[in-house]
């Protein structure tokens, strides 16, 4: 793994956390409780900080990054970003799940308890409102979550996340 200082910002990772040995955080990370970081995912605090809340998981090949002295990256509890996902100079509250190859733009707010579709692509200054599913390119507002869905998938995954990186921590 690559965990690095960036202009004297050094990452901070809690103990619980696990991070995959090819993945790569440098510059201002602040990490949560029970965080992971899969194979080949960056985060990357070197133009701006990035915040994290707990049992966030950054899944395989995802990037978090912001934008140079305007927008900072910050995630709230609960939150998975998907297998090659880009979240970029955005603010996403908690029991979020961002889909698989999905892409939320700068100065966007993703709103608590929804989800972005795998592949969707939330333009810039795009406020997903709180219990909604929002898909396609650029990405609408397709329907109101499920408490099934906020349970079954949101809340599942973050857990289910949890349980898998104890297999590799060890």
């Amino acid at each position: 793994m690559i965990i690095k200082a960036v202009n004297g910002k050094y990452p901070e990772i809690p103990d619980d956390c696990y991070v995959a040995e090819n993945a790569t955080i440098v510059g201002e990370v602040t990490m949560g409780r029970l965080c992971s970081v899969w194979f080949n995912a960056v985060i990357r605090g070197d133009v701006h900080f990035i915040k994290m809340g707990d049992k966030v998981n950054v899944q395989d090949g995802a990037v978090i990054h912001a934008t140079y002295k305007t927008s900072p990256t910050t995630i709230g509890n609960n939150v998975s970003i998907g297998h090659n996902a880009i979240v970029h100079g955005c603010t996403v509250q908690d029991n979020v799940l961002i889909g698989m190859g999905s892409i939320v733009m700068d100065d966007c707010v993703i709103e608590s308890n929804s989800i972005i579709a795998a592949g969707a692509v939330v333009t810039k200054n795009t406020v997903v409102t709180s219990g909604s599913i929002y898909a396609g390119i650029p990405a609408k507002k397709v329907k109101c979550i499920s408490k099934e869905l906020l349970h079954g998938e949101i809340h599942r995954i973050a857990e289910n996340y949890v349980f898998y990186s104890g297999w590799f921590k060890s």
